[in-house]
């Protein structure tokens, strides 16, 4: 098969898949996490039941699966420099088939959790190797047109995965979710092992090193990623943008329904309505990057969506915190629409400064994203006073932080920022 158009020539075997495949295939795998997020929300009453907890316990899943995401990158990042992409991304595949199908059967609840977060770990190698995979098949422009189309297909999982989980969850109860990931989780895997071939290239140093080497590395290497501030700036800005998506996941369920009395429907069209504007902010990127470079789209993403969140929190102080809902939910939309465009490019510049080691820069950038998302989600239930305060005020903080930390970085020229 012939190369696709934009990608790098090192000497690769041709990949037995389109760029449009690729994509589709690498957004699956990193709409793993919304999947399995979002399908079984609905089910948190029903799970309770049937495990003798309250609803409060079954949230704990959730942060168990949260903190399995962040930790499992980590492990993976070192793991796909040496090893290559191919294996570790199978043995994750496996991971997250086993642990869901185990689920379906499960009547202890903290083995429950034990399994939420080893389906995590496993889920988690799409989103790595995924970065990795473009950045090894893609240079910068390329890399941030694909991005953005994988950003196109992952925005799916937050439009579909509460509908077809509130359809399980009525026709067959909420082990039906886990089986219906099982089977997700295998056909990934069965598409993975008889069209993605191995995409490290055989000469790069860390393929050949083995993993004897590995633990002494590991710590040099992330330092090293780490002081590298074209790759940290970017990360950290795409990190905070993207947080605001999880402020609203967080805060959106009490403001939307408790506050302006929208009942379960009404609030799943909205979210489902925010998660189409991602869908097509994506793929205007993706079109602005015939004319524009990554550095520029991400400034003007940056521009907007502190203006709009700026726009938001006025309107709450100028109606005490309950503005007419138009009035919260468009600035709202733009601000989550501002998101892929964030994500795409901020990715791709900080994957662009990884050197040789894409794979730990993966999972430190995943590290990242999720540690910034962990901790707005959990500011934004800790501040939760029964207004609508706490969502305005750290959707603002987040687009406040990412302008500054990636301005202030062009502004100092921090690793040639000024040029992309």
């Amino acid at each position: 098969m012939k190369t696709p158009r934009g990608m790098k020539c090192n000497g690769l075997h041709a990949v037995d898949i389109s760029d449009t495949g690729l994509a589709v295939l690498l957004g699956i795998l990193a709409a793993f996490a919304p999947f399995s997020i979002d399908m079984y929300l609905a089910a948190f009453p029903a799970m309770a039941e049937d495990f003798g907890t309250d609803t409060g316990g079954i949230q704990f899943t959730l942060s168990f699966f949260f903190l399995g995401m962040g930790l499992g990158q980590i492990f993976y990042g070192p793991l796909i420099d040496r090893l290559g992409r191919r294996r570790p991304l199978l043995y994750g595949l496996v991971l997250f088939t086993a642990t869901s199908c185990l689920m379906v059967f499960v009547q202890n609840f903290p083995f429950f959790v034990i399994l939420r977060f080893l389906q995590a770990v496993g889920g988690c190698a799409g989103m790595v190797i995924g970065r990795a995979v473009i950045q090894d098949l893609y240079a910068l422009q390329d890399a941030a047109r694909m991005l953005s189309l994988l950003m196109m297909v992952q925005s799916v999982g937050p439009v579909a995965a509460p509908v077809i989980g509130g359809y399980l969850l009525g026709i067959a109860g909420w082990r039906m979710i886990f089986a219906v990931l099982c089977g997700l989780g295998l056909t990934c895997f069965l598409v993975v092992f008889f069209r993605l071939p191995e995409t490290l290239a055989p000469e790069t140093p860390s393929a050949a090193q083995g993993v004897p080497h590995m633990r002494r590395q590991i710590l040099g290497i992330f330092l090293s990623i780490c002081r590298n501030r074209q790759f940290l700036a970017p990360a950290l800005t795409g990190g905070l943008g993207g947080a605001t998506t999880f402020a609203f996941i967080s805060g959106s369920p009490f403001v939307l329904m408790s506050l302006y009395g929208l009942n379960g429907v009404q609030y799943s069209w909205v979210f489902a309505l925010c998660a189409l504007g991602m869908v097509g902010a994506g793929r205007l990127n993706q079109v602005m990057l015939g004319r524009f470079q990554p550095g520029s789209l991400l400034c003007a993403a940056l521009a907007g969506s502190l203006l709009c969140g700026l726009g938001l929190f006025l309107s709450l102080l100028m109606a005490d915190g309950l503005p007419p809902l138009p009035l919260l939910l468009l600035p709202l939309f733009f601000i989550l629409a501002a998101g892929p465009i964030l994500f795409a490019n901020s990715t791709a510049l900080a994957m662009a400064a990884s050197g040789q080691h894409a794979g730990s820069a993966s999972a430190l950038l995943g590290a990242l994203q999720f540690g910034c998302a962990g901790a707005v989600s959990a500011g934004t239930s800790l501040l939760h006073n029964g207004t609508a305060y706490p969502l305005g005020g750290m959707l603002l903080a987040c687009c406040i932080a990412a302008s500054a930390i990636f301005f202030l970085a062009r502004h100092t020229d921090a690793g040639g920022l000024k040029k992309i």
